[in-house]
């Protein structure tokens, strides 16, 4: 029989509901760590509508800024992954000059610091946004300008926020080696790693073969999504053959997982690999939903892989078209799982683990930061579990300590 994480949760003690011990004004003042979040994907609906006006873009179904939040929210809820990306034409269309990629990459390092988020990796194809006139090496700079921007504006209001950038390389199309070639050359100036995004299926990861060896032999980092729309095959090419460190959603690693009928558990041997090894899980939860990757929150893998002691962190993947933030994402799992502050820092400290950062400069943020900051909480008193999940919730302790 194949993973039923129902069955597992129920094995090994797990309620369904918290009971609103964390609510959302707690979980968004706890420090927070995200990997996967697209710039494209994050936009103010506002900021859409003035590019737009600026731009002369004809194309946005409507200029409501509320009307046109909630029509990227409606528009991503299919079930298709194809359907979901189509999304992201309107919000690349008025991101083709300089102003319009620093102001957007600004305004994501702004909310993200008031959303909690102490260090976070947003990622973007640069050769999206050419259509202008910009050079690829233009866009870059004016992204990661606007992301320093970002970081001051947040500071000037009282917030520390780290933002990283990743350049994406489109998996359908021809550009990956130059696109890699650039995460090389930019990797002391604000980039930290390189990924491939796209419609997954029919698009295998090993296609990009050169520029995968061009990253391994300059030791430089790379995420791959993966494991979302194709299964195990994605996976294993990903981290096989391209040598991922990270995988994007990579949740469909379930499938190498089988739950027997009295709950016990073996990892067949790419999940044992990708779990021994350490490969971070970038899972964005609701965005898995929109998918059809997952079919609810409760009957996500994301608490099974966690009681498994995979590498799994929680991230947004696009605020604007999922409709979500990271507080938005944890009080989700919260509601569903029972989580408290010992799990939300679990996750919080995965994520810095696996960040692509120099590891002394991850160590940095993890003890002067993250857990400073929700030992501060506790002392508040924030972090009781809910008394139905404390009272049931058996092996969960040792989840305190990452690996």
């Amino acid at each position: 029989m194949h993973l039923s994480d129902k069955h597992f949760s129920r094995a090994h003690g797990t309620s369904g509901t918290a009971d609103g011990t964390l609510d959302r004004d707690q979980i968004r003042q706890a420090p927070k760590v995200l990997l996967h979040d697209h710039l494209d994907g994050g936009l103010r609906p506002a900021t859409i509508v003035e590019l737009a006006r600026d731009a002369g873009y004809q194309g946005l179904p409507t200029t409501d800024p509320a009307q046109l939040g909630a029509w990227f929210r409606d528009a991503a809820d299919s079930g298709s992954l194809e359907r979901y990306l189509e999304t992201f034409a309107h919000t690349c269309a008025v991101m083709q000059t300089r102003e319009a990629l620093h102001r957007v990459a600004a305004e994501a390092a702004e909310d993200l610091a008031a959303d909690g988020v102490v260090y976070a990796e947003i990622r973007y194809a640069p050769e999206q946004h050419l259509e202008g006139g910009l050079g690829l090496e233009q866009v870059i700079e004016a992204v990661n300008d606007g992301f320093r921007e970002g970081e001051r504006r947040a500071a000037a209001a009282g917030r520390t926020i780290r933002v990283g950038t990743l350049l994406t390389a489109m998996r359908h199309a021809d550009r990956s080696r130059e696109i890699a070639g650039l995460a090389v050359a930019y990797r002391d100036s604000g980039v930290v790693g390189f990924d491939i995004a796209g419609a997954e299926a029919g698009n295998p990861p090993g296609r990009h073969a050169d520029a995968f060896d061009h990253l391994r032999a300059a030791g430089s980092h790379v995420t791959i999504h993966a494991g979302e729309a194709v299964g195990l095959p994605s996976i294993q090419e990903a981290v096989q053959r391209c040598g991922a460190h990270r995988l994007g959603h990579g949740v469909r690693i379930t499938e190498d997982i089988t739950v027997a009928a009295d709950g016990s558990v073996t990892l067949g041997r790419l999940a044992s690999y990708i779990r021994d090894q350490r490969i971070a899980l970038e899972v964005c939860p609701t965005s898995n939903l929109q998918t059809g990757a997952a079919a609810s929150y409760a009957e996500h893998p994301i608490d099974l892989l966690r009681r498994l002691k995979f590498r799994v962190c929680v991230n947004t993947d696009n605020r604007l078209v999922s409709g979500t933030t990271m507080t938005q994402e944890f009080r989700h799992l919260a509601d569903t799982f029972g989580y408290g502050l010992d799990d939300m820092e679990w996750f919080t400290v995965n994520a810095m683990k696996s960040a692509f950062i120099p590891f002394d400069e991850r160590l940095a943020l993890i003890h002067q930061v993250i857990r400073p900051g929700y030992a501060q909480l506790r002392t508040q008193g924030l972090s009781r579990l809910p008394a139905a999940w404390a009272a049931t919730a058996g092996t969960a302790a040792t989840a305190a300590v990452p690996a």
